[in-house]
Order: structure tokens, then C-alpha cells, then sequence
């Protein structure tokens, strides 16, 4: 018989895992805790709404019935087996796990690249951070793994209706993350660990017969008789494949300009901009978990703030504890900031996106754009906040929080983990007024919410505008192809169909089916 039992503990009985297990057996109604009875984790949360944090165990006892464990996902894994290729056009949490999902249907992926591999990737991402240089082709959105590798890694989804959420980790845990992600509610990997992760993925496509290319950068689409047959890489090289799926994230503008120059059909559609905050994670822990400092046995505390401001949503977004702010440009001249942490959150602060839903009303004064009209927002955002800056380089506009609200410039700033470092400029001029306006009221309210959030110790710095992509490449929700394109499937967060890591890893694996589908 299985049994399924919650238990609330202490955060240092809850490491203690001997203790676990007798607590778990006493509730299961077990008189002899020594015996060899199962008893396994299934689930970890954190309650801190009492005036002490407990952790909240789901465990599984099994009594007189075996534990059923299930085989490794790898190992149903098979060489190509058939002459059907796959194009799938970047190499992102949407291409990678699409490219496993095939190989399980015996089908050959190549996978093109932009950028460059993770370890490569590194030497751009010092660049930026400590000279301003930004390589348009290799930073912290593009690149092997997407942008997700380098911005913590978090796992948290409430997209279980796109596919199969713990297939999903499973998967991760098995090209090396820490089975850890198994058992939170709220998961990560952490950008220190998920590179490994990405390249050990990587290692599996190409042993089962797959194919990556890196510097593989898509600059055309070979169609004929509305239906695609190939890309052309690099200006010069055509690839040709059964099927192109577009898995390029969500800030691949050129592929957007080329869909249009191509007749795919693109639409704009709505997304949010704002501002990364950042506090001193100690404070953070303070108001959560009601202790300074926070115990050893608790993680660093996180939070979710929204509020609706004038028929808004104004919300936290990508919540980075122990985190750091880093640069997220991805051309020169445009300054965009991102959160991410390492595994162990062990940063002194903590971050999180501050972002206003935007709508047509806000992208109205560039019409002129047609279905690129919000991506003309952003990019405009974006070049003031590079020239507020103070210098031109990647140094970020910043202003204390009270400040903003109140619409007085900050005289100093405190000390920030964002490496290219701060320049105080009056960010509540800067944004425009639907944006600046509602983020003064929200961090009002969200002071309110939770008590010593709305603070000076706190800074904002901007900006904040790559949370999803303003542009969607529509598809038929039976087929998933591309609306008028055959064979060509959008996918993942730049084709406007997932919201992070694991949403666009499932929208990758169900596209990849629905293709062996047809194909197989």
C-alpha cells in the first residue's frame, strides 16, 4: 500500500533526513520506524506565513508494496533511423528539447545556431560586462542554451496543459542537474551548473545522430509554393529538411523582419516593459521570513508582487534571489537589464523585473510599423535607456525607489551587483508617462503588500523590456504549422507560445510529435 503524507517542520529538522523519515513513518501510523519501509520525497515548499518558516515535506510511503521506479528517459533513445531531417532553427530550451523529442521518433535534427556554444559564450558575456561590448550574435540572449542558461535557470511553470512538466525535469536531471528540481515547487538550476546541463544535452543529440552547428546564423528561408523547404545560413550555405521549426527566442528581431520579407505572416501581439529592482536580499529575508538574518537551514527568500494600476497589470517578473542584474543587449546602442543567479543564491541581493502590461493604446505612436509596432516601442525604450545611461556604454540609468515614486532625482545610489555599473538619471522622466506613471503607484502598493519593500535602500534600474516577445508568428492549433507556410513550424517564446525554460521545452517536445506525426 502507498501512502502519501505532508509533513510541516522546521528548516533544520527538514534537513535532517533521518528525522524526516521518522516523522514521515509516525504519521503513515508506522510503530517501528527502523524498518526498511520506503519512504521518498516527492515534494518541497516553503510556508512562511506563521511567525516561524516551516517546510512542507510530500512524501510517499510505501508499505508492503514496492517502489516502482521509472526507467531513465535516455534510455529509450535510438539512432536516426530514417532519411527524414529536421531544421530547427536555434538551440535554446525550444530547439534542444524539440531535437531529443525527434531522435525518439528516429528522426535526424540539425540544429542551427547563431551563436556559440556555451563555453565559447562565455568570453562575449565578460565582454559586455566589463568593456560594453556587445556581439550581436553571442551575449546573454543568444547563444547555446537561449537566454535561459544564463539567467538562473528557473524552472517554474503553471503551463502543465502544454505538456508533461516532470518529463520535462526528468530530463534535465538526466543530462546532469540536480535531482533537487524534482522536488521544489519553485525550481532552478542555477547559471553556474545549467551550462553543463545544456552541453551534456547537446552531447546526446549528436551521439544519437543528430546535428548542432554553431556561428550558423539563418539569414534566408527557401520557399516555394507556399511551403519551405530550407534556410540559408550565413548568406551563402542552403540547408534543406523535411520540416524548419523556429525556435529563436524571443529577441531574434531579424528573423521577424525576414518572416515578413518572406510573406510568413506575423502579428503583433501584447507584452510588458518596465524596470529590474534590486534590494538588499537580507531585507527581503526580513519581511518573508519575519528574521534577521535569515536561518541556515532556509534558502533566500523570494517573492510576487502585482497590482492592477489604471486597468493594468503591473507585476514582479523573473525574481532573482541572492541574484545578480546583468546586461541583456543584444546591438549596440540599446541598454536592457535581466536577473540570474547562481546556484546557490549566495549573492548579497536580491532582483526582480517590475513590469506594466503593454498594449496597442502604448504602441499607437508607431503605427506607421504596422505588426512591428511594439517591437518599435521597445527598441526606442531601449536607445533611451542606453543614452540616459550617462556615457553610451552599458552603464544603466538607476534611481533609489522613493525617489522614483516621489519624481525627485537620486543625489547617490547604493551599491548594485550590476557590473557595468549605475548612472543616476531620472528614470520617472525617462520611461515613458503609461509606464513611469504606473510603476510609481505600483511600488506604493507593493510597499504596502509587503511592508519595507517601498524603500530608498532599493534601486531600479532600467530597463527591463525583453519579458516575451512583442511579435507573434501565428499557427494552426491542430497542426502547428505556420498559418500560411507549410512545413514550418513557430515555436517556443519568440514565436509567442511559451513564458520560460520549461513552457518552451514542452512547446519544443509537442511540436517535435506533432511532426514525427507527419513525418514517420
Amino acid at each position: 500500500m502507498k501512502k502519501l503524507i505532508e509533513v510541516k517542520l522546521s528548516p533544520k529538522q527538514a534537513a535532517d533526513s533521518e528525522f524526516v523519515r521518522k516523522q514521515v513513518l509516525k504519521v503513515a501510523g508506522v510503530s517501528t520506524p527502523d524498518t526498511e519501509i520506503p519512504v521518498i520525497q516527492r515534494r518541497r515548499s516553503i510556508d512562511a506565513r506563521g511567525r516561524h518558516p516551516l517546510v512542507v515535506l510530500g512524501c510517499e510511503v510505501y508499505i508492503d508494496e514496492p517502489v516502482v521506479t521509472e526507467p531513465p528517459i535516455l534510455s529509450q533513445f535510438r539512432n536516426v533511423q530514417t532519411k527524414k531531417q529536421v531544421l530547427i532553427v536555434g538551440a535554446g530550451p525550444a530547439g534542444y528539447f524539440a531535437a531529443l523529442e525527434l531522435l525518439l521518433h528516429g528522426i535526424k535534427p540539425i540544429v542551427l545556431e547563431r551563436g556559440k556554444d556555451v563555453r565559447e559564450r562565455r568570453k562575449d558575456l565578460r565582454a559586455i560586462q566589463q568593456f560594453g561590448v556587445v556581439n550581436p550574435h553571442s551575449n546573454y540572449c543568444f547563444g547555446e542554451g537561449g537566454a535561459g542558461t544564463y539567467s538562473d535557470g528557473k524552472l517554474y511553470t503553471r503551463s502543465d496543459k502544454r505538456g508533461d512538466i516532470r518529463r520535462a525535469l526528468r530530463l534535465l536531471v538526466e543530462h546532469g542537474a540536480s535531482e533537487e528540481i524534482l522536488l521544489e515547487v519553485h525550481p532552478h538550476i542555477g547559471s553556474n551548473k545549467l551550462p553543463k546541463v545544456v552541453a551534456a544535452m547537446r552531447d546526446t543529440i549528436e551521439q544519437y545522430g543528430g546535428e548542432v552547428h554553431f556561428n550558423a546564423h539563418v539569414t534566408d528561408f527557401i520557399v516555394e509554393h507556399s511551403a519551405i523547404r530550407g534556410v540559408v545560413v550565413n548568406d551563402t550555405d542552403e540547408v534543406v529538411g523535411d520540416a524548419v521549426i523556429l525556435a529563436t527566442g524571443h529577441s531574434a528581431r531579424d528573423i521577424f523582419s525576414l518572416c515578413k520579407n518572406r510573406a510568413v505572416t506575423v502579428e503583433a501581439k501584447p507584452f510588458a516593459m518596465g524596470v529590474r529592482i534590486e534590494h538588499p536580499q537580507i531585507l527581503i529575508d526580513k519581511i518573508q521570513y519575519k528574521q534577521q538574518p535569515r536561518d541556515q537551514y532556509l534558502p533566500a527568500s523570494s517573492y510576487r508582487l502585482a497590482a492592477q494600476i489604471e486597468n493594468r497589470g503591473v507585476y514582479s517578473f523573473c525574481m532573482c534571489p541572492g541574484g545578480l542584474i546583468v546586461p541583456a543587449a543584444t546591438a549596440p546602442g540599446e541598454t536592457v537589464v535581466n536577473g540570474m543567479s547562481m546556484s546557490r543564491r549566495d549573492s548579497a541581493f536580491a532582483n526582480s523585473g517590475i513590469v506594466v502590461e503593454i498594449t496597442p493604446e502604448d504602441w499607437q505612436p508607431y503605427s506607421k510599423h504596422g505588426e512591428f509596432a511594439g517591437l518599435e516601442y521597445q527598441k526606442e525604450m531601449e536607445r533611451i535607456a542606453f543614452t540616459a545611461g550617462g556615457d553610451e556604454t552599458q552603464r544603466a540609468p538607476a534611481q533609489r525607489v522613493v525617489d522614483f515614486a516621489q519624481g525627485v532625482m537620486s543625489a547617490t545610489l547604493p551599491k548594485s551587483s550590476y557590473i557595468p555599473g549605475v548612472h543616476a538619471a531620472p528614470l520617472h522622466a525617462v520611461l515613458p508617462k503609461p509606464i513611469a506613471q504606473r510603476l510609481q503607484r505600483a511600488f506604493v502598493e507593493f510597499g504596502k503588500q509587503m511592508r519595507e519593500y517601498y524603500t530608498n535602500d532599493a534601486v531600479i534600474v532600467g530597463v527591463e523590456s525583453r519579458t516575451s516577445s512583442p511579435v507573434k508568428i501565428p499557427r494552426n492549433n491542430e497542426t502547428l504549422q505556420h498559418i500560411t507556410i507549410q512545413n514550418l513550424y513557430p515555436c517556443g517564446e519568440g514565436a509567442g507560445y511559451a513564458g520560460g525554460i520549461i513552457s518552451a521545452a514542452m512547446d519544443g517536445a509537442r511540436v517535435a510529435r506533432q511532426i514525427a506525426s507527419v513525418l514517420v
